[in-house]
């Protein structure tokens, strides 16, 4: 279960109401369905959600379907209360496997990834500022600095510094089946209202 955001507008880093130690942290694990019911509240983030639904739908056509994603950024943060404006896009690291292949991956495959993990291409396309990180990997140092800079990175706020938690999501096309028609359900009340 995600956190309710606390007083700063954020998902606390740690659960409420847990110590300071309690494993009960950031990154919070949640499904993909949960992820939309809590967060299409408006219809911007309604929309950055099916811009994120898109772009996950892209990975399952690659044949990309092992793996999880942390979300972050405004869109995460009670942005409306704290800012007064709506967020303009989630921030997701894909933590992926790449699917094996007879005789390795195709041009068009690699192009199509890399394009995946490419802001300049996912921001306009999906409302997603994309990154990247290859699970399956040998651990080495430049890995466990590039994780450590997203755990880093994502704990804190950019405007302040304070600190707070993200998601994880684990990629699965049959769960987000699941997630378009909860965000559609989303929608048709919005519509209505």
């Amino acid at each position: 279960m995600i956190p309710e955001f606390n007083m700063a507008g954020v998902i606390p880093p740690i659960r409420p109401e847990q110590p300071g130690y309690s494993p009960d942290r950031s990154p919070y694990i949640a499904d993909i369905e949960s992820v939309v019911t809590r967060f299409g509240t408006t219809q911007a983030r309604i929309n950055i959600l099916r811009g994120f639904l898109a772009y996950r739908k892209c990975f399952y056509d690659l044949g990309v379907t092992e793996g999880f994603q942390w979300i972050n950024g405004s869109f995460c943060q009670d942005i409306e209360n704290i800012e007064h404006r709506d967020p303009g896009d989630i921030d997701v690291v894909t933590f992926y496997y790449i699917p094996k292949f007879e005789k390795g991956p195709d041009q068009i495959f690699i192009d199509s990834f890399f394009r995946l993990l490419d802001t300049d291409y996912t921001k306009p396309h999906f409302k997603v500022d994309a990154y990247g990180m290859q699970l399956g990997t040998t651990f080495l140092p430049a890995t466990i600095k590039q994780l450590s800079y997203w755990y880093s990175m994502w704990s804190h706020r950019k405007s302040d510094n304070m600190w707070k938690g993200f998601i994880q999501v684990s990629l699965s096309p049959e769960a987000d089946e699941q997630a378009i028609i909860a965000l559609n359900q989303i929608k048709i009340k919005e519509d209505n209202q």
